[in-house]
């Protein structure tokens, strides 16, 4: 998949490319596959966003959701749908007449056509700009075969599904928000078997998905995945150097920041890579930013006493062919009992996920807990509410690469 990372015009610059690797099998049987792109859709402009997130006081876009009338104060409230390849639904009752046709088959949900006893791929990729979504067909057991292109062990829960339900009817694939407490409607689509030849809607009520909270069921699932026997990747046994990041939020001046062992991140006006392939050595702060925090006195469970934080360009700087251990931890946000699933992208690496956890991570009792036999090769790892990730990479791509959140609302706060 690909997307824009100025700013916040992730929100509607996206896609989707399938690359098949020449002479390469794909060790699964299938009959066809498909793309399934899930995003969401705002009414306010990216730069309306933008605005809102760097005031003071700090607004919130917030979810998705039904649109009103707002302004700046109230822009957590002006958002609408959940999309499934571009399409999502509206209630139109509100709305005066000549304004919305709910009988044009254009504004209706999302199709995917299947032929009974056929087995599908479908290809998922989730290009939302802020929320975390579950997926699931009514009925259709699925099996997860690969994630983020390495291939997997399959258990329930799949991107293989297979046409062998009551042909006489269609079923809804809804998707719907985790990890944040429910204020978006689900996403819809119809898995609109051929036999009918006009996709109407399923005469059942669309499956609910898993609960928003249910952190142990998003958890399980993570420890789950293993990488699939004859496509694992051997990974280095011992790191060179361990980073541990703790992730909170903070306020810098009054404004409200994302920072990582209490430094946000700026961007310099030179960009790195020109300012290291130059030399020039006044571009960003040569001072390393801190490789671990007081992970003894720090409680990630209550909001930080310590909530100003500092800005910097600093970088780290990593030996080539060095193998580094990154441990990303969630906290307590600065709202009460608030921690969010927080999915993070390594550029120009993929990394071993070694393990995952509740709570705050401890190196001498955790790293006991690493996968180290089939650990997946991933490019983007979610760190759960209150929780811990482990990743290994291999420091072999010269020049200067991102480790950032793909949330971007997040990411355009400093993280």
């Amino acid at each position: 998949m690909y997307h824009s990372h100025y700013g916040l015009q992730r929100g509607g610059l996206y896609g989707m490319i399938n690359v098949s690797v020449l002479g390469v099998t794909e060790p699964f049987n299938f009959d066809a596959d498909h793309g399934i792109i899930l995003s969401d859709w705002y009414h306010h402009s990216a730069y309306d966003q933008s605005i809102a997130l760097s005031s003071i006081p700090f607004q919130w876009i917030g979810e998705p959701r039904a649109y009103q009338h707002t302004t700046h104060a109230t822009l957590e409230y002006a958002q609408l749908s959940l999309l499934i390849n571009g399409k999502g639904n509206y209630n139109c009752s509100g709305l005066a007449p000549g304004i919305c046709n709910s009988t044009n088959p254009q504004c209706s949900p999302s199709t995917l056509t299947v032929i009974p006893g056929k087995t599908y791929q479908l290809r998922l990729a989730s290009l939302t700009s802020l929320s975390s979504l579950s997926f699931q067909i009514e009925d259709h057991d699925m099996t997860i075969i690969e994630a983020d292109g390495q291939y997997v062990e399959p258990f329930t829960y799949s991107v293989l599904v297979t046409a062998n339900q009551d042909p006489s009817k269609n079923y809804w694939t809804t998707i719907n928000v985790v990890s944040r407490k429910l204020k978006t409607p689900n996403g819809l689509a119809i898995f609109n078997y051929l036999s009918n030849y006009f996709p109407q809607p399923p005469p059942t009520n669309p499956p609910v998905g898993p609960i928003w909270n249910d952190t142990n069921s998003q958890l399980n699932q993570s420890l789950t995945i293993k990488a699939r026997k004859g496509f694992i990747v051997t990974l280095p046994r011992k790191p060179d150097r361990i980073i541990v990041l703790l992730n909170t939020q903070n306020t810098i001046n009054g404004y409200l920041r994302w920072s990582l062992n209490n430094v946000s991140h700026v961007l310099p006006t030179t960009p790195y890579l020109i300012a290291l392939k130059e030399n020039m050595s006044d571009v960003f702060d040569p001072s390393p930013p801190p490789e671990d925090y007081d992970s003894t006195n720090f409680d990630i469970y209550s909001v930080a006493n310590n909530t100003n934080a500092i800005s910097s360009t600093s970088i780290y700087k990593l030996q080539f062919n060095s193998t580094v251990d990154i441990i990303l931890q969630n906290a307590n946000s600065m709202m009460r009992n608030v921690s969010e699933t927080h999915p993070w992208h390594l550029y120009g690496h993929g990394f071993w996920v070694l393990g995952y956890g509740e709570g705050k991570f401890n190196l001498s009792r955790d790293v006991e807990k690493y996968k180290l036999v089939v650990p997946i090769m991933k490019n983007i790892v979610a760190v759960h509410p209150f929780g811990w990730v482990a990743l290994r990479f291999q420091a072999d791509n010269l020049g200067y690469d991102f480790s950032i959140t793909i949330l971007k609302p997040i990411s355009s706060l400093g993280c």
